[in-house]
């Protein structure tokens, strides 16, 4: 299978590639906790070699409830954000709401995340791509719980169309209307055979969808993230919080930050063992 590799900042996601790890809390709750849980993250990655993107939302704009938490917004979450890479040299990324937010955004994320829900939205698709290509950015698409991963394409020619071919693709679950998700793990190649590197949320495809707020279970992330890797993903998305039960967004579905280790080791020495498949 020929597929592209993307570059994110210093790194590399794609075939033959080191697995790119994006983590971080769900959402910016205050800028004592993106200091605590980015300045961990750095020091795992430089005892690792890891390439590890940090991970925050600024606006978790796609809430249930109109009571739910979502974050400081687009001037302070990027500032905030910016600041991560300046202490640490990580590159970061954020969700994009809105074509008006992929310009300032830009400046500062190396990955234009595009949230599920809204990866149908052509407008932003494209003005996504052509503010990551006007920075030296990429995109990351995350497939829609309701459309099959072939369907994925039309995404990325509007990447292409706008100029911008570093585009990466996000498995995190189907949705068929029972409270759960439900992953398909050839989604991964499915979704490579359309030239992209393919990440897989785990802690996304852990959610229980329904209700004022979105419960989930965060002990089956590293089964689903094993099995994501075994199956040949690129890169890994986890949400990762110092005690996820009092996260302001999507706790039940987090990973315990001092949990984050242990299980980047074993994905690591799987993807090894998948990249032997390879060859």
């Amino acid at each position: 299978m020929s597929y592209r590799t993307v570059p994110v900042g210093p790194y590399r996601c794609g075939p033959l590639e080191p697995l790119l790890f994006i983590i971080g809390p769900c959402v910016i709750e205050n800028e004592e906790l993106i200091t605590r849980v980015s300045g961990e993250l750095a020091e795992l990655k430089q005892k690792r070699n890891l390439q590890l993107v940090f991970k925050a939302s600024y606006d978790k704009a796609n809430r249930t409830s109109i009571d739910s938490f979502r974050g400081p917004g687009l001037e302070k979450g990027l500032e905030i954000l910016a600041r991560v890479t300046e202490r640490t040299g990580l590159p970061v990324t954020s969700d994009i709401h809105g074509p008006e937010q992929a310009a300032p955004a830009a400046r500062v994320l190396k990955i234009l995340q595009i949230p599920a829900f809204l990866a149908r939205q052509t407008d932003l698709v494209i003005a996504c791509a052509e503010a990551a290509r006007e920075h030296g950015a990429a995109v990351n698409v995350k497939k829609p719980q309701f459309v099959a991963p072939e369907d994925v394409v039309h995404a990325v020619k509007k990447c292409e169309q706008a100029g911008n071919p570093n585009v990466m693709l996000t498995e995190r679950g189907t949705m068929f209307g029972y409270g759960r998700l439900i992953n398909d793990m050839q989604s991964i190649p499915v979704m490579q055979s359309l030239g992209c590197p393919v990440i897989f949320d785990a802690t996304h495809s852990v959610q229980r969808p329904g209700g004022s707020t979105t419960g989930g279970n965060r002990a089956m992330v590293p089964i689903l993230a094993r099995a994501a890797v075994a199956g040949g993903c690129d890169g890994v998305f986890l949400e990762a919080h110092p005690d996820p039960d009092k996260a302001l967004s999507d706790g039940p579905n987090q990973v315990r930050l001092t949990d984050v280790p242990k299980l980047v080791d074993q994905l690591v020495r799987l993807r090894d063992l998948a990249l032997e498949w390879k060859a």
